[in-house]
């Protein structure tokens, strides 16, 4: 039988599916060229986008431009995510591209000189940026913008990272590069069915990204697969100790943690729950229902969250409030304007979320697995609001690492998730959390994450 040549291997190859794992091995192997692979993903956006709208700013002149120099690089100089295409979340700078943080007080810039520090590692790695995601504005409201979610576009694709997840679940690049503040990750990889990873708090610089509040904000990554996270994970060099959970299900430790929030979840989140635990009872794996002490619900129902945003964003946009205020989003302006949070309650927050970091870090310890949700339910329906962040933003105060594993539908057709999430720096632990998480999903349902055309 005769050998695949590489252009009837491309052929036979939905190109846009591709992970970027598999990207990466096609391009190597000779089977496919950036600038075929760009020509692609073009084609899918201009098929895809008028449903879905999640560029900020897409270029396809400068994406084919970059294409051409990269296949230009020899064999022996190209970077770990060589040719692969990347959506960068538009609040981070790109020297080619414009950022426009979501905001009108931004809408006629064009590029800035420099490059986000994300980006350039990107860069440095052979990656191929692609355009900018859309954003909520400054990453900092709730309130949606026009991109879709492309299971169904009637409803939002969460946010305030919109874009990157959208774009990764609708096949048009396979990996971007988003941001958390609460859920920004979590929650609408949860929502359009993708892997998202929101890891230790400064485990990606984030010079070069509008901050909102800098003891939150976290960068992080949305994928097709764990092996694709993994990769980032790599080029940005996560401190990762190398613990690894047991392959015997009789050794395993896995905890249910519905934490203190859970009064909100809806009926598809405690279904999708129940059968999970379920579906480990029928694989013989054990496991314990965990409740945490009561200062972690303090945390995450006492507005500890809320009082640290707004004490950093006073500061963070006060130069755009005092020149731009008309132009600010409503939402932003009432956070600025609301009451000082005054320096005994903020101190009383932050030495409270220091002691707490450490205490979750040793009860992680004591498990090999531990499953929470990451969201209230499946998406809402309307483009207005972007879902609840009340199962995330506590382990962004607590700078944990954590990642969405898709693979569950609730009762209106919509992805749902559920996430891992380990103490900080154990992120290798966590991806072997997710990767086991994702093996169960799919003995019991079969379910992979895949998108339905919009409606």
């Amino acid at each position: 039988m005769e050998s695949a040549t590489p252009s009837s291997k491309v052929g036979q190859t939905r190109v846009h599916r591709l992970s970027a794992s598999e990207t990466v091995a096609m391009l190597r192997d000779g089977y496919l060229t950036v600038s075929d692979y760009a020509e692609r993903l073009l084609s899918r956006v201009s098929e895809r986008n008028d449903m879905v709208n999640a560029w900020a700013y897409l270029d396809p002149s400068l994406v084919m431009e970059q294409a051409r120099r990269l296949d230009a690089i020899p064999a022996n100089e190209r970077g770990p995510l060589h040719g692969v295409a990347v959506g960068i979340k538009d609040i981070l700078t790109t020297r080619d591209m414009p950022t426009r943080y979501g905001s009108p007080i931004f809408q006629n810039d064009e590029r800035t000189s420099v490059d986000a520090t994300a980006v350039l590692i990107l860069r440095s790695a052979g990656a191929l940026i692609f355009g900018k995601t859309r954003t909520t504005e400054f990453a900092a409201t709730h309130r949606g913008g026009s991109c879709r979610n492309p299971h169904n576009t009637d409803h939002t694709p969460g946010g305030s990272s919109s874009g990157s997840a959208a774009t990764v679940a609708d096949f048009q690049v396979p990996i971007a590069v988003g941001s958390q503040t609460a859920g920004s990750i979590v929650r609408p990889a949860a929502y359009n069915g993708v892997y998202g990873i929101k890891p230790t708090w400064g485990a990606v610089a984030t010079q070069g990204m509008s901050q909102f509040s800098p003891t939150c904000d976290t960068l992080g990554f949305f994928a097709r697969t764990l092996q694709d996270l993994e990769l980032l994970a790599s080029v940005f060099r996560f401190p990762l100790q190398r613990n690894q959970i047991s392959t015997a299900n009789g050794d395993l430790r896995v905890a249910f943690l519905k934490t203190a929030a859970w009064e909100k979840a809806e009926p598809s989140l405690q279904e999708a729950w129940e059968d999970c635990k379920t579906s480990f009872g029928q694989l013989g794996i054990s496991y314990a229902d965990v409740v945490l002490p009561q200062e972690f619900a303090n945390l995450q129902l006492e507005g500890w969250h809320d009082d640290i945003l707004t004490f950093e964003a006073q500061r963070t946009f006060l130069g755009a409030y005092l020149t731009s205020k008309a132009l600010l989003d409503p939402t932003i302006v009432r956070r600025l304007e609301k009451k000082d949070v005054s320096p005994d309650i903020i101190l009383q927050r932050y030495n409270s979320c220091v002691g707490l970091r450490s205490e979750w870090d040793e009860f992680a310890r004591n498990y090999d697995i531990i499953i929470t949700p990451s969201v209230t339910g499946e998406a809402p329906y309307g483009l207005e609001y972007t879902g609840d962040s009340c199962f995330n933003s506590m382990w962004t105060l607590l700078h944990a690492p954590i990642i969405n594993v898709p693979g569950l539908k609730g009762k209106a057709g919509l992805p749902l998730g559920l996430s891992v999430v380990g103490s900080r720096y154990e992120e290798s632990k966590v991806f072997r959390a997710a990767q086991f998480l994702a093996d169960v999903f799919c003995q019991e349902r079969s379910l992979q994450p895949e998108v339905v055309k919009g409606q």
